[in-house]
């Protein structure tokens, strides 16, 4: 149909479709306050292996029992918990976490880990909400510190399974050569912008004879990387380093040179890589993590995307803009712009490793 009475049903349509879209995305947002309220006050932990009753649950959490009472039918309600019999009194209901919930909410070491997808928007992203209102206004960032210890531990736990279950393999499978070298006993690596040290101490278990140095501008992040290598029993193989790898003059001294997730966050990501060039070994290997965003812009996309697009408007392009000058990337970056950034810093070779992971891109700069 034309004219204008077409045009109207046709933006009638559109319109509920949007209202319904957006009903579903303001009922998921409020179901992942909730998940983090139960992820914060140990409710989930406190259900763990043992169903209880409100009363009870009140009791294990140390929160109040009304509340408890609430949030149990609420999760209940939602699928997140099962209830044993919806028609008893509600102080007789008894609640249980399936194992496969618990498994996705408490285990950080699981594939379908999805504790740090709650704390990094409702604790993190959400907290800076009236800091990004001014910064939209002004052009200026945020500051990384300003999402606080939830966005921290959150981006931490993210990438928590690829480092210990993927990495390792990801290397060892389709960069043999580097393997060959990370296996060496005294071989050296670099890890830089290692946030609380996750990647560094992966890499460590996996190669028992290497050497790791992280590197890091954010000082709590570092201090709790120090803390998980006296955790971990690799003081004597792994150290962490308040520096801004840009200004660092420690030449040629790294066999291996990873920046994992982070180079889009960075104003000066030239700076970064030449930096990281210049402490690479002769022979020496820089890999890059970056999201695996399309090749060209796209639109309407698909899920991958659309998540990555969220993360830069609420983090990542707010960080970036947070240091001027800033050539102010965001999340999206492709890897077009990933070469050009290489090739600027004086990288000659710069190839895309194929892992086949939905959320990430490895490359090889030489």
């Amino acid at each position: 149909m034309t004219g204008g009475n077409g045009g109207s049903l046709g933006d009638a349509a559109r319109a509920q479709a949007l209202a319904a879209r957006l009903f579903t995305a303001s009922l998921g947002a409020g179901e992942l306050m909730t998940v983090y309220l139960g992820i914060k006050l140990g409710l989930y932990a406190a259900l763990r292996n043992t169903p209880a009753s409100a009363a009870e649950l009140a009791e294990r959490a140390g929160v109040a029992s009304r509340y408890a009472r609430e949030w149990l039918e609420q999760q209940a309600a939602a699928g997140f918990l099962d209830v044993d019999d919806p028609l008893l009194d509600p102080a007789g209901r008894r609640y249980t976490l399936p194992g496969g919930h618990a498994e996705a909410l408490l285990d950080g070491d699981s594939p379908f880990a999805v504790a740090p997808l709650t704390l990094m928007p409702v604790g993190g992203m959400g907290a800076v909400l009236p800091l990004l209102l001014d910064a939209y206004r002004s052009g200026e960032g945020v500051p990384y510190g300003a999402y606080g210890a939830d966005f921290r531990g959150g981006q931490a736990g993210l990438n928590e399974h690829v480092f210990r279950a993927q990495l390792p393999g990801w290397i060892r499978r389709a960069l043999p050569d580097v393997h060959d070298v990370l296996r060496r006993d005294g071989a050296c690596l670099a890890d830089v912008a290692c946030g609380t040290g996750r990647s560094s101490l992966a890499l460590a278990a996996a190669y028992p004879g290497l050497q790791v140095s992280g590197f890091d501008l954010d000082e709590p992040s570092i201090g709790l990387a120090r803390a998980a290598t006296r955790e971990d029993g690799v003081a004597d193989r792994v150290r962490f380093e308040v520096a801004d790898v840009a200004r660092l003059r420690r030449e040629r001294c790294y066999d291996v040179v990873t920046v994992f997730d982070a180079l889009h966050d960075m104003p000066d990501p030239v700076a970064v890589l030449a930096g990281c060039r210049r402490m690479l070994a002769p022979g020496g290997t820089l890999l890059l993590m970056e999201p695996r965003v399309r090749e060209e812009f796209h639109a309407p996309s698909d899920e991958t995307e659309r998540f990555f697009y969220t993360v830069s408007l609420l983090h990542c392009l707010p960080v970036g803009l947070a240091e001027t000058p800033s050539v102010a990337t965001g999340t999206m970056i492709r890897p077009e712009r990933v070469r050009r950034y290489a090739a600027a810093a004086g990288f000659t070779d710069v190839r895309i490793v194929d892992v086949a992971h939905r959320f990430h891109r490895l490359y090889r700069l030489a």
